[in-house]
């Protein structure tokens, strides 16, 4: 276990239309009467609703400072591109917010990934090694697990003991592409080479579909067509070997 337990944060189950609603008030097409409305007939405790509305702050309506200019861009997308999944947007900033949850996800990825299905308690396990063996812990994987099945990328079967795969979601959009790319750098906190960046376990459940092109400007990467002014920064990245 490592010295200090790493903040866990994403501590409930997050049901997706609650934070496209969340998502909608952010971008000014919905009232915040709407989210309550849902949380209202969710029949949430008075805690309960405490703490999921504090989430859903985080990933949308009140985000952190440091990353208020990244959520402002996931909204623009959501609001001129409604093609874009809304799933996809939260889950970059899931994982740009909270790093238990893109560490759950990270797991599920690479564990998953040669027959298409894992066992929950080695994820489970593996939290524990990271975050300390405790009942929140636990309980707090849980909640993980369960909103990344309610937003589509996994299926619990056997009472929630075997985590399976769903087909993946395309993402095609440039802006949306560079974005995820964007959360991906943020969660992973380190360079990644551009052979490594669309296939890292973190964002398994997506399919980025647009390859990088090499950018003027040596050690760094950008989208096909979309201007440096439109993804308002640039990847960092470390070029792969010949």
């Amino acid at each position: 276990m490592i010295p200090t337990a790493p903040q866990i944060g994403f501590d409930r189950f997050i049901q997706l239309d609650w934070v496209a609603a969340a998502l909608n008030v952010r971008a000014g097409v919905a009232s915040l009467d709407a989210l309550n409305d849902l949380l209202d007939a969710a029949g949430l405790g008075v805690a309960a609703r405490r703490k999921t509305r504090t989430v859903l702050n985080r990933l949308w309506l009140e985000p952190r400072a440091e990353l208020d200019d990244f959520a402002n861009r996931g909204v623009d997308i959501h609001r001129t591109c409604p093609d874009v999944s809304v799933a996809a947007l939260t889950w970059g900033m899931a994982i740009a917010t909270y790093p238990f949850f893109g560490k759950v996800a990270e797991l599920v990825g690479r564990l998953s990934s040669l027959q298409g299905d894992c066992a929950a308690a080695e994820v489970h396990r593996r939290m524990s090694e990271l975050y300390g063996e405790r009942e929140g812990t636990y309980r707090m994987t849980n909640m993980v697990l369960q909103s990344q099945a309610n937003w589509g990328a996994i299926e619990r079967v056997e009472k929630g003991k075997r985590l399976i795969r769903k087909s993946p979601i395309s993402v095609v959009n440039d802006r949306a592409v560079a974005w995820l790319m964007d959360a991906t750098l943020r969660y992973s906190g380190k360079a990644v080479s551009v052979s490594a960046l669309q296939s890292m376990a973190v964002v398994d459940p997506f399919v980025l579909d647009q390859p990088f092109r090499s950018a003027p400007t040596p050690g760094f990467v950008q989208t096909p067509r979309v201007p440096f002014a439109q993804t308002n920064r640039l990847i960092r990245v470390e070029q792969s070997p010949n």
